[in-house]
């Protein structure tokens, strides 16, 4: 199958690692994928951000930058009609983004089959965060976008959820999770040898995050545990990311004299973290947002680590409690601490959530893979309906 994957990403992150797993994975299958993208997409770090786009946001009006969004496109569908001449897809897969309707409209002018994934609802999570100052047009944007796809790729059923509610039929929703790419990430770790190897004493006990570290994660609550436990237990945060939040972090350390029982990594690359989280005893998930399928998750799985998570229904999709996981009641950092102190004081208990959270993924084959195979089911699915040419 011809896939012409469409996206409008500015930025290399989590986003990003996405298109690469689905695209790797949809081509280890035997499909060819041609991608389709803001200029300049391929050239940037792993981290890096569009300095075009950053200088914008920094220096125009809101509702400025958000007509220079939906004004792309024009830009963008002249890029896409280009590659539908040339590669002539059987399918588009485009991953949403908020005023993004180049695909819809080249899903109608050239009868193509339209697939949209969807990780975020972004007319509310711009809304909440950022702001949007064309609200009405937001909204309209992405009810078309969805309402115009053949079929709707949700990460959660309760992202789905929302997707339906929106006007989208049931039929036309799929649940596919982010997943794991089983050659980057496995299970066949030396815990204590992956502590030397970071400099951290292969005594202590590790807790781990993965991530960009922002406010709303509440780390501060892991330095109160490294301080709480300072005198009757080695303990070591490990943060493997980066974020506006780490500065502080530090200095809240340094002011409890933790510091050398902190350290924070920066942005590393793709293929480096697996040798981070092999060092972590407690992986963990502070704080989620309410319909997301985070990236972090799959890869503490995979690598069968001892998972503290949330309470909340996105989680409960693939976690269950006291099995697989120890989820805590969301927003409270007592709750979250609690699981982690449980966590710190039995090492059986971790060894055997962690054997547990790995047979979870490996039972519902939760990888990439699996994935791009739903995907392309789907997809010869809407090829053969009869419903393609009357739309």
């Amino acid at each position: 199958m011809k896939i012409l994957y469409h996206h409008r990403i500015g930025s290399k992150d989590g986003q990003y690692v996405h298109i690469e797993e689905m695209v790797a994975a949809l081509r280890a299958a035997g499909h060819e994928v041609r991608l389709v993208g803001p200029d300049g997409f391929d050239d940037q770090e792993f981290g890096g951000e569009s300095g075009l786009v950053s200088r914008l946001k920094a220096r125009i009006p809101a509702s400025v930058y958000e007509l220079l969004e939906f004004g792309y496109n024009v830009v963008d569908y002249a890029r896409l009609a280009r590659a539908i001449h040339e590669f002539q897809p059987d399918v588009i897969y485009e991953r949403y983004n908020l005023y993004l309707l180049s695909g819809a409209v080249a899903r109608r002018r050239f009868r193509v089959p339209l697939l949209v994934e969807v990780n975020a609802p972004l007319y509310a999570e711009r809304s909440a965060y950022s702001g949007l100052k064309l609200a009405g047009l937001a909204r309209w944007a992405e009810r078309c976008a969805w309402r115009s796809a053949d079929h709707v790729f949700s990460v959660t059923q309760v992202l789905a959820d929302q997707i339906a509610s929106a006007g989208v039929a049931d039929r036309a929703l799929t649940i596919t999770p982010n997943g794991i790419n089983h050659q980057r990430f496995s299970a066949d770790a030396d815990t204590a040898g992956a502590k030397t190897a970071l400099g951290i004493d292969p005594r202590a006990t590790v807790l781990g995050f993965v991530g960009f570290a922002r406010e709303w994660h509440g780390l501060d609550a892991v330095v109160e545990l490294l301080t709480e436990y300072r005198d009757s237990r080695t303990l070591h945060f490990l943060l493997v990311g980066d974020g506006p939040v780490t500065e502080e972090l530090k200095a809240q350390a340094e002011r409890a004299g933790v510091a050398d029982r902190v350290t924070i990594t920066g942005v590393v690359g793709r293929d480096e973290v697996q040798r981070y989280v092999n060092a972590f005893d407690v992986a963990m998930l502070p704080n989620v947002v309410a319909y997301a399928s985070p990236l972090k998750l799959f890869e503490y799985m995979a690598c069968a680590k001892a998972i503290v998570a949330p309470r909340q229904p996105n989680l409960e999709e693939i976690l269950t409690d006291t099995r697989d996981a120890l989820l805590f009641e969301p927003g409270s950092r007592a709750s979250f601490q609690q699981a982690v102190r449980a966590l710190i004081d039995d090492g059986d208990h971790r060894a055997r959530l962690g054997s547990a959270a790995r047979e979870t993924l490996t039972t519902r084959d939760l990888s990439w893979a699996a994935n791009a195979s739903h995907v392309v089911s789907v997809a010869e699915e809407v090829c053969a309906s009869p419903e393609l040419t009357s739309r």
